[in-house]
């Protein structure tokens, strides 16, 4: 008898997190909608329509399950963010000026080997 409840509950759940979801997404789509339809209205009132919906569908956004795991994503994408050390700013240039300096030899390169390619083609061709 407990394992029937068990799964009735998972059932409901599974059911209450796909209703979360579709409300969601229906309410940044029907948002989408009133922006484009009601051209008449004034952008200003139409722009808070849309971040309106898109406060409240990530707010039902997050109390999905999924929701909490892309959050929890986010938690520890900060904390290795904060793990990350930034170069300072004259490695930072040197590193540019390097790079710099490595395409423009390749650029003279190539443009030396597609100018001795063309030249042999039509030496060859007369």
């Amino acid at each position: 008898m407990d394992v029937i409840v068990i799964e009735s509950n998972k059932e409901i759940s599974q059911g209450l997190e796909i209703l979360k979801l579709m409300a969601s997404l229906a309410i940044l789509l029907g948002s989408i909608y009133v922006f484009y339809t009601y051209s008449d209205l004034s952008v200003l009132i139409r722009a808070l329509l849309i971040i309106f919906s898109v406060v409240i569908s990530t707010l039902i956004f997050f109390t999905t399950h999924r929701g909490s795991i892309f959050w929890s994503f986010l938690q520890g994408s900060r904390v290795e963010m904060r793990k990350v050390v930034w170069p300072t700013k004259e490695e930072t240039l040197q590193t540019a000026l390097t790079v710099f300096i490595f395409v423009l030899i390749l650029g003279i390169f190539f443009w030396l080997l597609d100018f001795l390619l063309l030249f042999v083609t039509t030496f060859i061709r007369g």
